[in-house]
């Protein structure tokens, strides 16, 4: 701490880190309570968070991994590179969804605000949503067949929403053109305003109550702290140099796997992660921006930690991410990003992978590793279009503690379910089955969860469904002699017909009484099944997590070959 911060306690940070916590959970509250798609509203995509006076997260809401870790990169990029800081002013807000300029894909819109105090800035508060949609080739901006970003929806750089509190009409009229559901973006884009009107009068309080130069001086320790937290917890980590790699199925256009490989240095209380073994970026668009990956490097180092660390801009100080240029982790522009989630999602699992070997007592094996989304653009007799964007599920991987989570939201995301109902009452489709998937999750001393399958019928005249699903070729893996999970997969069913699908499709045209299925994959399974006690797979089975045959050919024959 330096010597022209007031001095602070431990009693009165923890006060000050509280508050400020607190600030962002009530901007968490507000966008869930005012935003209008069931993305936002139902699925709780969106994230809130408070940032210093210079534009470094301090705190964040529990909510979207992946939002959360690449909110601080996305501001600094803005500040850096377009808008510096000195030339916001109160009533601004700035927004931006643009991949290159510090974004991740476009339906994530950025919106920050800063704090004054007697015209001196004091923080910066900020919210990021998952808009229902951003135009381009496929409703919900998914398209799987994108091969630039020009074909994704509309790119917003960052400019002024508001400026000096007045509203930019001619740019809303311009966004709301270009989206297939402008009223629902207006209302989520209403509802990240008055999330950041929230976030200013709550500060505003702070300040009023605390004072600028102890407000600035809390922040300053708040990251200090998370930095030496950090520290301590790598420096707990033997010294080395921990290598893995798993593959994507494919981009969708070229079906060829594609490598994600990482190699993490360990040395005293630093860590340097190196990505330049993955391969080069890939033509569809399951490419990730810095953004994305930074924020699954941040996650999966968090993840990891024994003690509890306080997820802000400190504690990524003594990590170096290497990801060079070009590649499938760092794409570059024009590259089509909008299903980025596949490479994020492999990533972590990767990450996760090598740090096992640092720190085995603590990792679980993979988890699904994906999220999958499938879009549906139903079209009634009228002509009347309707938009829906599921995100599902999967199984957690085998803890060295614990079994893995069954259909439980895990790794860089925090996605809640869309109810049924919602589903039903809104639009033309009619969810008709939804369940566990027995034998899904890996075999192991401690089982992987289980996935979930989810079926949608079409109910109106026509329908255009779009999906970017993963893990249907390589399987979530197992540790320390845990099995893989069963695979994901898609089927369409017609009448009598059911048709497989590949794991990324673009505009397929559904008809009347079609219907989806989607199965999704389990967790890996951790340490080996042979050891499972027989009364805990005897439970499974008589829950109808694992089949008499799967308890026979995975743990049971297993068993007596160990013997």
């Amino acid at each position: 701490m330096t010597s022209d911060r007031p001095w602070l306690g431990p009693i009165e940070l923890e006060i000050l880190r509280s508050a400020l916590t607190a600030v962002a959970a009530e901007m968490d509250v507000t966008v869930w309570r005012t935003s209008r798609s069931t993305i936002v509203r139902e699925l709780l995509d969106y994230s809130t968070a408070v940032f210093d006076r210079d534009g470094y997260n301090i705190t964040q809401s529990a909510r979207i991994p992946q939002h959360l870790n690449s909110m601080g990169f996305g501001f600094r990029t803005i500040v850096e590179r377009f808008l510096p800081l000195d030339q916001w002013r109160d009533g601004d807000v700035v927004i931006s969804n643009d991949p290159y300029c510090g974004g991740q894909h476009l339906p994530d819109l950025l919106a920050f605000r800063p704090v004054f105090s007697n015209g001196e800035r004091v923080a910066v508060v900020g919210t990021l949503c998952h808009h229902l949609d951003m135009g381009g080739l496929a409703a919900g901006s998914y398209a799987a067949t994108a091969t630039e970003i020009f074909q994704e929806g509309i790119r917003i750089p960052p400019l002024r929403l508001y400026e000096a509190g007045a509203l930019n009409e001619a740019v809303l009229a311009l966004i709301k053109q270009n989206v297939r559901k402008p009223e629902l973006f207006w209302g989520d884009l209403q509802a990240q305003l008055a999330s950041l009107a929230v976030g200013e009068a709550k500060m505003q309080g702070l300040v009023a109550r605390y004072g600028v130069p102890t407000i600035v001086a809390a922040c300053a320790e708040i990251l200090d702290s998370s930095e030496r937290a950090m520290r301590a917890m790598i420096a707990a980590m033997p010294d080395g140099r921990y290598t893995f790699e798993d593959f994507i199925d494919d981009d969708g256009i070229e079906d060829r796997p594609i490598r994600i490989h990482a190699a993490i240095d360990i040395r005293g209380d630093a860590m340097t992660v190196d990505l330049s073994g993955s391969d080069h970026q890939a033509t569809g668009p399951v490419n990730a921006t810095l953004a994305s990956s930074a924020s699954a490097v941040c996650y999966s180092v968090i993840a990891c930690a024994d003690e509890t660390v306080a997820a802000n801009a400190g504690c990524y100080r003594p990590i170096k991410l290497l990801a060079p240029e070009g590649t499938v982790v760092n794409a570059r522009h024009p590259a089509p990003v909008a299903h980025r989630m596949v490479t994020s999602h492999r990533l972590a699992n990767v990450l996760l992978g090598a740090l096992h070997k640092a720190a085995p007592d603590r990792i679980p094996a993979a988890y699904y590793g994906v999220s999958y989304t499938c879009t549906f653009q139903s079209i009634d007799a009228s002509g009347e279009r309707r938009v829906l964007v599921e995100i599902e599920i999967g199984g957690g991987g085998g803890h060295p503690r614990e079994d893995g989570a069954n259909a439980y939201s895990l790794g860089m995301h925090n996605n809640a379910n869309i109810p049924v109902e919602m589903i039903e009452s809104e639009r033309h489709i009619s969810v008709l089955r939804y369940g566990l998937i027995p034998d899904s999750g890996g075999a192991g001393r401690r089982r992987g969860g289980l996935g979930l399958f989810r079926e949608w019928r079409v109910d109106c005249a026509e329908a255009l469904f779009t999906a970017s699903l993963e893990r249907f070729k390589f399987r979530p893996f197992g540790l320390a002699g845990g099995g893989a999970a069963r695979p994901g997969s898609l089927t369409l069913i017609r009448g009598n017909d059911r048709q497989a699908l590949p794991s990324k499709v673009n505009n397929l045209r559904l008809r009347q009484g079609d219907v989806i299925r989607l199965e999704t994959s389990g967790g890996g399974g951790f340490g080996d099944p042979a050891e499972r006690p027989v009364a805990e797979v005897e439970r499974d089975a008589q829950l109808g997590y694992v089949s008499r045959q799967a308890v026979e050919r995975d743990y049971l024959a297993r068993r007596r070959v160990s013997a």
